[in-house]
């Protein structure tokens, strides 16, 4: 495995950006993240964090602080010129938590910490240049004097007026909504519950409520024109949620009040040779659905584990170019709820209105919603690749989905885990899914060529008769001993991306075709010169 010579830069310290230090760092590779700004941000501008984005934070080691601070959601509701109209209701495997990005970005700076890194805060990129060998940035810290430093790769993490974007030249096409928004956290009386999201749609506009882990409510609503967007007074909010709301709320103690518009916008690239943008830089949306903090630590994510095998020497280059590809996938489809539902919000017409309403009656009377969206939301049901043909599912494993969460006994920790947490996330895992039988020839001849690529891929054995994960291949039955069912045509062999997607799911018999994934994955010296050989 190569050393890593240079750094990786990551410009901008939100959640997107600590994120993408944090996973390089514990991952071994060495990271310089910087801001321009001289300290982290007190507003909290994102709230909503979702099951797949909690799963991520507490990898990091996020798990007390997240119990501390957050705020278990319950519920969506929705109204319609006062009259309720539908609720979508979380179960425990959707529910998110109220967690403000104030929290995020200290648990996020606490992993960081931990990690061996630290912010140089006050510090701005002027200047980006690249080559075959590499990134050099012109940085201007505390002291004014610019100077330039040498990386691996530079990563956008700078929000909706990306400097990295901007220097790169890439277009930020899409469009502005026509309604100003006004966004406030307060003291709020009233009959509201606090661990419930209150959507009221009128045709005088829509208000959102939301609770907050302190006891106050976010309150977000449409303004009207004439607003004046930067002497926003308390009063003018409460008028505001009188005629939008249910009545009976009392607004106090104000804490933070600012009008904003919102954009729905994305990078005509997010790639650009060695540099990337992540998060804002890279695209922007309404704030429905709430996928906006969750969608930028997904592709933080995404990409920090892929740099992390290239820059080890694990695997080939080319595995970053999935990067942009599966991230452009999910922020399309996010950007496009995020417009239906913000314009489902400002419909005005009766016919308009009446649709809007029947369609959010049956899903949440028929469950549809339950079953299909609610789960989307919460980052359950990403499934990455190819969506124009028939998805290959076997054994209820479906290339590029996650990979089931359910509980197993980890021999490895000696405790019960659930699955996704207890596979290594620095490495792909060939997950051998079978009834305890020893693995017949195929698969032990499978096993054998993917452990010659021990920084790429480790294996790992899954009883499903005992829901039990072990290291090594299950020993032959005692004589006498009755054998376990047959799981139909035998073993699964799963190849776990270190995301904890299911890069492929196949029979043992079809397992060259995995192999051939490992083969193509692997960095140049293993393909072109020691080539895993393919299992017959």
């Amino acid at each position: 495995m190569s050393e890593i010579s240079k750094p990786v830069l990551v410009v901008g310290a939100g959640p997107v950006g600590l994120t993408t230090a944090t996973e390089l760092l514990r991952r071994g590779v060495p990271v310089r993240i910087v801001d321009k700004a001289a300290g982290a941000s007190p507003l909290s501008k994102a709230l909503l964090v979702w099951p797949r984005t909690l799963e991520i934070l507490r990898r990091l080691g996020g798990d007390a602080h997240i119990a501390a601070r957050g705020m278990p959601l319950n519920a969506f509701r929705y109204y319609s010129s006062g009259a309720p109209v539908g609720t979508l209701r979380f179960h425990p495997r959707t529910k998110p938590v109220i967690l403000p990005q104030p929290d995020v970005e200290a648990l996020l700076h606490d992993a960081l910490t931990a990690a061996g890194g630290t912010v140089a805060w006050s510090t701005e990129l002027l200047g980006v240049e690249q080559d075959d060998t590499g990134v050099r940035a012109v940085l201007r810290g505390p002291d004014g004097a610019p100077h330039t430093e040498e990386f691996a790769y530079a990563v956008g993490c700078d929000g909706a007026s990306s400097r990295v974007r901007e220097l790169l030249g890439i277009p930020f096409d899409g469009a502005t909504y026509p309604a100003t928004f006004v966004v406030a956290d307060i003291d709020m009386e009233g009959p509201l519950e606090h661990d419930t999201s209150h959507y009221y749609c009128s045709p005088k506009g829509v208000l959102v409520t939301c609770g907050l882990p302190n006891g106050r409510f976010r309150v977000f609503t449409s303004a009207p024109a004439d607003l004046d967007r930067d002497h926003i007074t308390l009063e003018q909010v409460q008028r505001l949620v009188d005629e939008r709301g249910p009545g009976g709320l009392t607004l106090s103690d104000p804490v933070w009040i600012s009008a904003f518009s919102v954009h729905a916008r994305r990078a005509e690239r997010t790639r650009e040779g060695r540099v990337f943008l992540l998060g804002d830089a890279a695209h922007i949306h309404s704030p429905a659905g709430g996928q906006g903090l969750n969608t930028g630590v997904g592709d933080a994510h995404n990409l920090a584990w892929k740099l992390a095998l290239v820059l080890r020497g694990a695997a080939d280059p080319g595995l970053l170019d999935t990067a942009a590809a599966e991230r452009h996938q999910v922020a399309e489809a996010v950007v496009r709820q995020a417009d239906v539902q913000t314009k489902l919000w400002m419909v005005r017409k009766p016919y308009q209105t009446a649709l809007r309403d029947l369609l959010v009656r049956l899903g949440s009377a028929a469950r549809i919603a339950d079953l299909a969206y609610v789960p989307w939301l919460a980052g359950l049901r990403l499934v990455y690749g190819d969506r124009t043909g028939p998805r290959r599912r076997i054994g209820g494993h479906a290339d590029g989905g996650l990979l089931t969460d359910r509980e197993v006994w980890d021999a490895r920790t000696a405790r019960r885990r659930p699955l996704r947490t207890a596979l290594d996330d620095d490495r792909y895992t060939l997950l051998v899914v079978s009834d305890g039988r020893p693995p017949a020839a195929a698969t032990a001849r499978a096993v054998r060529s993917a452990e010659r690529l021990t920084g790429l891929v480790g294996v790992r054995y899954l009883d499903t008769t005992r829901q039990t994960l072990t290291d090594t291949a299950p020993a032959p039955a005692a004589s006498g001993r009755p054998r376990p069912r047959p799981l139909g045509r035998g073993p699964l062999l799963l190849l776990v991306r270190p995301d904890q997607h299911i890069a492929l799911a196949r029979r043992a018999a079809d397992a060259h075709e995995i192999l051939t994934a490992l083969t193509r994955l692997a960095p140049a010296p293993a393909r072109d010169g020691e080539r895993v050989p393919v299992a017959a």
